[in-house]
């Protein structure tokens, strides 16, 4: 009897003790949820090593003055902000590999990432199925407009289509040679440039277009081809969507064959100051490139934005390019969605950024329009010998970006609207999402 007392006197401490210890159990399993709930996680998806390297490193590094100068300011939503960093290494499956990573085991809220175009087309379907938030930083042949990714890169209309505008006009240029590396981007963008030039009377026979594989490096033959095409009696120019390293034997064969601003003056859309740091430029002086940056332009928000860089890089010679500054405004523009949503839930982010603008450092305040794509303004340089440039044409105000472009029959009709049509390929003549 008193066995059978005791025993049902014990059963409340019992009770009482497993209690405590499944909560003591509990707490611990969920430690490391807690744990990783402590930071806002951010995704950095550039190649550090490979053919694009030479591009995309110096973005990771962005990302992470962005991060910790914001962690200066106290965070986002009273977190601090954690940098996760992968290196795709210019293979084009390996990015996907490495988003599906950032997202499922890393546990990233957003990722800023990708150069090529067929970077992003690799990652797509990823950031689609996982409903996760990627910000593209670098111009790009438009023709898309997706609801998980915001571009705040240039679409043709923001760059291409203004440089040969510039080119005809001020240069008075009547032959064109569209060279550029073989992947999406530069055969969409000079498919776009070609009709707009048989749009404007160009015929065929003065439009050259010639493609070279990533890492090209032997242009002899090229570069001769094209002084060839040039010595017709009529003024011819280089329109050149190369990308990666391969810019670098390209210009150095420009020099090597006594191709000058001034006879073939050529206009890059990928090479900024990043890349000419690693070539002699004096060949090179008056050749242009058309971006929506330079960092050369003058403005209290770009020389302080130097200053800070250079003191984070601990190097006073460290450049500033175009894709930098889209990060600089993609990721200001993440910050106040968050802010203005008041979580990092990808749904109410994606809802919140429309609409939202932040400063350039040019000096303009940039807006994200219903097709995910911003405004910018659209500038022309000329080399310098320091390799920097001289700003020698730039558009009156921001241009605001079109996801398609009116100058390719299957996409004139097309526009991209995520507010109120909710669709990024909408026919504005069949009424139809899809595109149908």
């Amino acid at each position: 009897m008193h066995n059978f007392i005791r025993t049902v006197a014990e059963r409340p401490i019992a009770r009482r003790w497993l209690l405590a210890t499944g909560l003591s159990l509990g707490l611990l399993a969920a430690m490391p949820q807690a744990k990783a709930q402590e930071t806002i996680k951010i995704g950095i998806l550039h190649s550090l090593s490979g053919t694009m390297a030479i591009s995309e490193t110096t973005l990771k590094d962005t990302m992470l003055f962005l991060i910790e100068e914001q962690n200066k300011k106290g965070g986002l939503l009273g977190k601090k902000l954690e940098a996760v960093v992968v290196d795709p290494a210019s293979n084009w499956p390996l990015f996907a590999e490495k988003a599906r990573e950032l997202i499922t085991k890393d546990k990233v809220s957003v990722v800023f990432g990708c150069w090529t175009s067929v970077s992003r087309k690799s990652v797509l379907p990823v950031f689609k199925e996982l409903n996760s938030i990627l910000f593209y930083p670098v111009q790009y042949e438009g023709e898309e407009s997706e609801r998980n990714v915001f571009y705040t890169g240039a679409a043709p209309n923001q760059q291409a289509i203004p440089a040969v505008d510039y080119l005809a006009k001020e240069e008075k240029v009547q032959r064109w040679v569209l060279a550029g590396t073989d992947y999406v981007y530069p055969r969409t963008t000079n498919r776009i440039l070609e009709a707009y030039l048989k749009s404007k009377g160009v015929k065929d026979a003065d439009i050259m277009i010639n493609y070279t594989p990533f890492g090209h490096s032997d242009w002899q033959t090229i570069v001769s081809n094209i002084k060839k095409f040039g010595s017709a009696g009529r003024k011819t120019a280089i329109v050149s969507t190369i990308n990666g390293d391969a810019n670098v034997p390209f210009y150095k064969e420009l020099g090597n064959q006594g191709i000058k601003a001034k006879d073939i003056p050529s206009v890059a859309f990928s090479v900024g100051e990043e890349e000419l740091a690693g070539i002699d430029t004096k060949p090179l002086v008056g050749h242009m490139a058309a971006w929506n940056y330079f960092q050369s332009v003058k403005s209290p928000a770009n020389a302080e934005f130097i200053k800070k860089w250079q003191a984070f890089t601990k190097n006073p010679k460290r450049v500033t390019n175009d894709p930098m500054e889209a990060h600089v405004v993609g990721f200001n523009m993440w910050v106040k969605a968050v802010e203005k949503a008041k979580t990092v839930d990808p749904d109410k982010v994606i809802d919140a950024l429309p609409g939202i603008q932040a400063p350039n450092l040019t000096g303009g305040v940039s807006t994200m329009l219903p097709n995910h794509h911003i405004t910018k303004p659209v500038f022309i340089g000329e080399v310098r010998a320091d390799g920097q440039f001289d700003v020698v044409w730039k558009t009156p105000g921001l241009v605001p970006g079109d996801a398609w472009s009116k100058h390719l029959p299957g996409s004139k009709d097309l526009i991209g609207d995520w507010v109120k049509l909710k669709c990024g390929n909408y026919n504005t003549v069949t009424k139809k999402c899809g595109g149908a």
